[in-house]
């Protein structure tokens, strides 16, 4: 996209967003701050600010930086003085929120969630992307239980085709694999063509661990996986070899683009919408990606294939969320402009200018292909926020990196396993020691 007055300020892009384009007025109210990351929605969200300026005379100027982790430590610095905007997102996992949530710089927002005439604000959502930012009760952080974030466009991860190529390889682009078994069997003659059979930023190690997850909530189901999580099943279980040999399988398959351990996503996405790779792992924002890469490339999408005969996952959850600062004297000012950014109209403006899911289940209902292929499994959703326990980041980043050892074939499935079993016993270890010394 096209930059609107972007300016550089100690490596982060800043773009100020509001109202006309103009100052407020000094008689006027001050202007509603938003904090986010996604300079992709620049033109959105500069739509929006002056749409609603218009209705209501309040101000909005959107404050986005640029790469998230600049975005990052500018929260976590703002978080330390006290200097958060009256709205803003978070980036990381669920403790990072917790630890926004504690720190008291988040508002509660299951009040506002009741209120909305005779339809609640609560019901207009999809509620995995509310859980995506709830905690319920017992939580490991000490959190009261309770919504907190608004999600302003939900999304999961899936695997596109490209329909011309699936054909060229004698499969029937309306009917693609459905099983683990017919999936790999096309590595082969993806091969004899001379076509690359899948691609994925596998360099980013989020997204490999996306589509190792949902395999082993596939193979063991969500309670097991927890119970993992816990430290009371063993990353040598039996299940988990099993999930970490698919991986063997698929280097074995000749499905996998070349080096795709150190492919960026940007890279991947590249090679599919040029019309090289049969499938792509591949979050929803790829349809607007796509689109603007080659809008003639005819593709579907499609779950994982499955292991065996019991429904597929799919990782996901709420795209993107606002939170409300909880320190602010504006913030039932701020509630209220979520509530509206929130509402069909808004929503609809949105996923037609961005090409996301909309969190609001009403602007859902008409949505285009391949849009609507995402939002039909949204039902099937995991997300590690959403589970009852969160695995340690060190315990996940070790797993993932053992999958990218599988899959240049420097380290079997049963090392793989025993590696990471040894640092997860090691992290319970030491916050034991941590928990029994009063530390956080």
């Amino acid at each position: 996209m096209k930059s609107l007055g972007g300016v550089l300020i100690g490596g982060a892009l800043l773009l100020t967003l509001g109202g006309c384009g103009k100052p407020a007025s000094s008689k006027g109210p001050a202007p509603l701050r938003v904090w986010h990351w996604m300079t992709d929605r620049e033109a959105a969200f500069q739509e929006l600010a002056q749409r609603y300026q218009a209705g209501t005379g309040q101000p909005v100027r959107f404050e986005l930086y640029a790469p998230s982790e600049v975005y990052a430590q500018k929260i976590r610095s703002a978080a330390q003085t006290d200097s958060l905007p009256e709205i803003y997102g978070i980036l990381g996992e669920m403790r990072d929120l917790a630890s926004f949530i504690n720190a008291g710089h988040v508002l509660p927002l299951d009040e506002a969630m009741q209120q909305n005439g005779s339809q609640t604000w609560q019901s207009v959502f999809f509620p995995t992307a509310l859980a995506t930012n709830a905690l319920q009760a017992g939580n490991a952080y000490g959190v009261a239980p309770g919504i907190y974030g608004v999600p302003i466009d939900v999304m999961n991860v899936q695997l596109f085709y490209n329909k011309k190529l699936l054909a060229q390889l004698g499969a029937n682009p309306a009917a693609p694999p459905t099983t683990w078994k017919e999936f790999l069997s096309l590595g082969k003659l993806a091969a004899a063509h001379n076509m690359i059979g899948f691609v994925s930023g596998w360099s980013e190690l989020w997204l490999l661990d996306c589509f190792a997850t949902d395999y082993a909530i596939h193979t063991m189901g969500v309670k097991k996986l927890e119970a993992t999580y816990r430290g009371q099943v063993s990353y040598t279980d039996a299940d988990w070899v099993k999930v970490l040999n698919l991986f063997v399988e698929l280097r074995k398959s000749g499905l996998l683009a070349e080096g795709i351990v150190a492919m960026g996503n940007k890279r991947a996405e590249q090679l599919f919408a040029n019309e090289q790779a049969v499938f792509a792992f591949n979050g929803t924002w790829g349809v607007n990606v796509y689109q603007s890469m080659n809008p003639r490339l005819e593709y579907g999408v499609m779950m994982l294939p499955r292991l065996v005969d019991r429904p597929m996952v799919t990782w996901g959850g709420a795209g993107s969320s606002f939170f409300v600062n909880a320190k602010s004297p504006r913030r039932h000012d701020a509630v209220a402009f979520l509530r509206w950014l929130t509402e069909e109209t808004q929503q609809r403006y949105l996923t037609k200018a961005t090409q996301n899911i909309p969190a609001n289940r009403l602007a859902a209902v008409t949505l285009p292909q391949p849009l609507a292929e995402f939002a039909d499994d949204m039902a099937a959703i995991v997300h590690p926020r959403l589970f009852a326990v969160q695995e340690h980041s060190t315990v996940i980043e070790t797993f993932d990196k053992g999958l990218q050892s599988i899959l240049i074939g420097e380290a079997a499935p049963e090392q793989v396993a025993k590696h990471v079993d040894t640092v997860k016993q090691h992290t319970m270890s030491r916050a034991s020691r941590e928990r029994a010394h009063g530390s956080p």
